[in-house]
Parts: structure tokens; sequence; C-alpha cells
């Protein structure tokens, strides 16, 4: 292996890989959580084994230039206590996956793997939006809804380890099939996924306000997705504003059940979606607030857009591994940490 240039060879520099849905994203992040490089590949969502090779050749091709001293892998599925073995992944083809073992195998190194949105929750304690809050519940809006609870500096798993899987609360009764095996769960309402379906659907209709939305995919409604929506949104396409909105709503009432149950002292929403930044806040926050149990009779916690964006997954995985190593321990419950 080539020297790695000093400026490269920084102690405590980690990989950190967030296995989502549709993307694997990995980055090299230092001990302030500052992403020195990044790269991304397609997930092979159907095949567990492609999945382990994506990320080898991302690890490889970091270990090229800089010296690594540990990986974290954020994986979006229930984890078993340990951190060892992926459970379930509604979009992924993890059942009882040894995920940890496999890429230990053909890492030929020590492997943190932790939930994704436990992982991005992390990120934000640390270093972003929630930096310092003593109850942070963290929601992330990608393919579905992930999420996490990071209670005075801890991540709280529940006594099996599948704790935060708030996607899966059902908040239609009898709505939308979700990839869980349940109907009317709140990711089918609230995620980047339910706000492509929900744009393909206009489309498909052949409404007068999709026209332009229409257009931009060539006339193929099976091109409309929730990052194109967003995007559209963002350059101030009516239609596209409104279906954000719509997510919005549901966000919020989502949120405010959470707020009912956890009691946190702030929300932040990371993900893909949240680049959506005030055209989705400002209805979340509304929607909340009417849905909040207790209005007006109780604080209210306060909704941030997470600093890390869709890059908290990654930046999280890195940390928790850093500590994890430093700390001689692979569980997913990092201890406290300072900056």
């Amino acid at each position: 292996m080539p020297a790695v240039p000093a400026r490269l060879g920084r102690r405590g520099l980690a990989i950190g890989i967030d296995i989502g849905g549709t993307k694997v994203a990995a980055g090299v992040v230092d001990a302030h959580g500052e992403v020195l490089a990044e790269l991304a590949r397609p997930t092979p969502a159907t095949d567990p084994r492609m999945v382990e090779e994506a990320i080898m050749g991302l690890v490889s091709e970091f270990e090229a230039s800089y010296r690594i001293w540990s990986v974290g892998i954020g994986a979006a599925g229930w984890m078993d206590q340990s951190g060892s073995t992926v459970l379930f992944s509604p979009h992924l083809a993890w059942r009882n996956e040894p995920l940890r073992k496999n890429l230990e195998y053909k890492l030929r190194r020590r492997v943190m793997v932790v939930n994704d949105a436990d992982a991005a929750g992390w990120a934000e304690w640390r270093f972003g939006a929630g930096r310092g809050e003593s109850r942070l519940v963290c929601v992330t809006l990608g393919t579905g809804i992930g999420g996490s609870l990071i209670s005075n500096g801890m991540v709280e798993r529940g006594r099996y380890g599948v704790a935060g899987e708030y996607g899966h609360q059902i908040i239609v009764p009898q709505g939308h099939r979700c990839e869980c095996g349940n109907r009317g769960c709140w990711e089918q309402y609230a995620s980047g996924n339910a706000l492509g379906r929900e744009g393909r659907e206009l489309a498909r209709a052949n409404s007068p306000v999709a026209q332009d939305l229409l257009r931009a995919v060539g006339g193929d409604p099976d091109a409309i997705t929730g990052a194109l929506v967003t995007k559209r949104a963002a350059e101030g396409d009516p239609t596209c504003v409104e279906l954000v909105q719509d997510v919005g709503h549901w966000l919020g009432m989502g949120l405010a059940n959470l707020a009912a149950a956890l009691d946190p002292g702030r929300f932040v929403i990371g993900g893909g979606l949240s680049g959506a930044g005030d055209l989705l806040l400002q209805p979340t926050q509304a929607s909340f607030q009417r849905h909040l149990t207790g209005r007006g009779f109780r604080p209210a916690a306060p909704i941030s857009m997470a600093q890390f964006g869709a890059r908290a997954g990654m930046v999280g995985a890195a940390d928790m591994a850093r500590i994890s190593a430093r700390s001689g321990t692979r569980g997913t419950r990092p201890a406290r940490s300072g900056t």
C-alpha cells in the first residue's frame, strides 16, 4: 500500500457507510464530524451478498488514500441488541442477516453495525441540530421513515434492540399497504416514497395540474420520484409544493403522536426529504401544533431540520464506530462522549 500523505493520516479518521433502500452512501469522517470525502453506489436491494460487495469496494477505495481507524455501518433495518444481526428490513433483502460477521470476515477488520436512523440521530446529537439536547428524537425521511431516541447521551434501543421504528406506527387504519406487512403505516404517507407515489398517481390521472411535472419526465409517470418532486417544489412548481405540504401534514401528525409517547425536548428531521427545508418544515409545524395532545397547556418540542441532512447517517455511523473502537466495545449504544 502506498504511503499515506500526512494530511490524510490524521488520527481518528473513520469510514461511515449509510445503507438505504436505494443508495449506499459512504464517507471518510474526522473526529469533529467533518466529511473529508464521500462516495455513493446504488443499493442492490435484492441481494445481501451484493450489498456486502458494494461496502467492500467503498472501503477499499477510501483505504487507498486515507489511514482509517474504524468502520461504522448504518443499516436500514431492525437490529438485534448486540448489533450483530439485521433481523428484518422492509426495503432490503435482510432476514436474520449476520451482517457484522460477514463484513468483518470480508474486510478483515472490526466493524460496528447500527440502525441507520440511530446513526443519523447520533450525528445530530453530537455535532448538529440536536447538539446537547438531553432527550432528542430524530426522524429520517427517505425510502421509508426511520427514527431514533438519544436520551442523556445514550442511544435508546429498547429491550430487544428494535425501538425507534416510528415509521411503522399505524396512522391510517386499513390504509396503504406497507412493505412491513401492515397497512396504513406512517411511512406510507410521510416519506420520500410516499411523495413520489402521490406525484405518480396525480400524473397517471392526467390531472391538468400535473402537466408540468409530466413534461419534466418526458411524459413517463413512472419516472417521477420523491427526489424529483422535492427538487421541483424548491424551484417553485406549485403542484409539487402542494405535494410536499401534504407530506408535511402527515409528518406533523405523526410527530404529535411521538410527543405524546416520548416527550422529547426537540425533534430533528433528517434524510433526503429534509432537503425541502421550509417547504416541508412549515406545514409540519402547523400540523404538529394542531394535533398535539394537550395543546396550549403543555410545552411543545421545537422541530428542526437536520444540520447534516442526508449525510447524517454516514457521520453518525463513523463517530459511533470511532467511539466503539476507543472503548473496545461493539454494542449498539455508545457510551456518552464529549466532542
